[in-house]
């Protein structure tokens, strides 16, 4: 038997996450003083109206003894534990979770997963693990699956501000200054695990724009698709969706979920996005 473990960045919820049986470990927000664990003791929508006040939080990957603590309990019940977390190249987490495997030497049964991506898409991979460990699937399989799905997921988002991400140290400068141009939003996307703008819309335009491009990228292909957002803004959650049913898409099935505090503290209020792939 095979457990699945992840971070709490998937932003699928813990209640759904207990549901499918999987473990999550939660990383840290720094706000206010404070230390709040990751949907556990802060949710979105209260970050996000003290971010509006001008307040600043950062974030903080789980410590080494955590995972290494998970993992030993998982092991005493399940053969494998497969633990995917959020990009190497934006957190610490998975050199943590890895850190944890060295130190318990566990390298035969704890397979650990770097998705280069964070929310959303992470989210889609965790999915697709627990329906592959519930169906008694093996660790080689489970792997090969989420190989496949992470070189076909087509992920974009977009944010009110770069400032935010810059802030965090996830953007240059540079590229932040470019993206924060008078009336257009910027486009990003995840590169190689690191966070990079695409191109930039203006503002009203950039949901069509978004849509556009995935009527380009899959056409007529049937997709499964997840719109990620951060607060719960019920008007433009709507307004996504009914752009999104307007199009070409063949969409089979699609979700909507929040972005938690841990992503939400660098994308900042406001942010959304879309990942979609496709599916038979």
């Amino acid at each position: 038997m095979i457990a699945i473990v992840t971070d709490s960045t998937c932003d699928l919820g813990l209640a759904q996450l207990s549901q499918l049986g999987v473990t999550v470990i939660p990383l840290r927000v720094h706000l206010g003083g404070k230390q709040w664990l990751d949907w556990e003791e802060l949710d979105p929508d209260s970050l996000y109206t003290q971010m509006k006040s001008g307040a600043v939080a950062t974030t903080s990957p789980p410590p080494v003894a955590e995972f290494a603590a998970v993992y030993r309990r998982l092991l005493a019940v399940y053969d494998e534990v497969v633990s995917l977390h959020l990009s190497s190249k934006v957190s610490e987490t998975y050199a943590h979770a890895r850190d944890a495997v060295e130190t318990l030497d566990l390298h035969s049964r704890v397979q650990v997963v770097d998705s280069g991506l964070a929310t959303a898409p992470l989210g889609e991979l965790v999915l697709a693990a627990a329906r592959l460990a519930a169906s008694g699937a093996r660790s080689i399989e489970v792997l090969a699956e989420l190989r496949t799905l992470q070189e076909s997921l087509h992920v974009e988002f977009t944010v009110e501000s770069l400032e935010y991400l810059r802030r965090g140290g996830r953007l240059s400068y540079a590229r932040a200054f470019l993206g924060n141009l008078l009336g257009v939003r910027p486009v990003l996307t995840f590169d190689n695990g690191l966070i990079v703008p695409t191109r930039t819309v203006r503002g009203r335009d950039v949901m069509d724009d978004m849509v556009a491009r995935l009527e380009e990228r899959f056409a007529s292909q049937p997709i499964g698709l997840v719109i990620a957002y951060a607060g719960r803004d019920r008007e433009r959650i709507d307004a996504l969706r009914r752009s999104l049913e307007g199009s070409k898409l063949v969409i089979r099935h699609g979700r909507i979920q929040l972005i938690g505090a841990v992503v939400g503290a660098y994308a900042g209020p406001g942010a959304y996005g879309v990942a979609a792939y496709p599916v038979p």
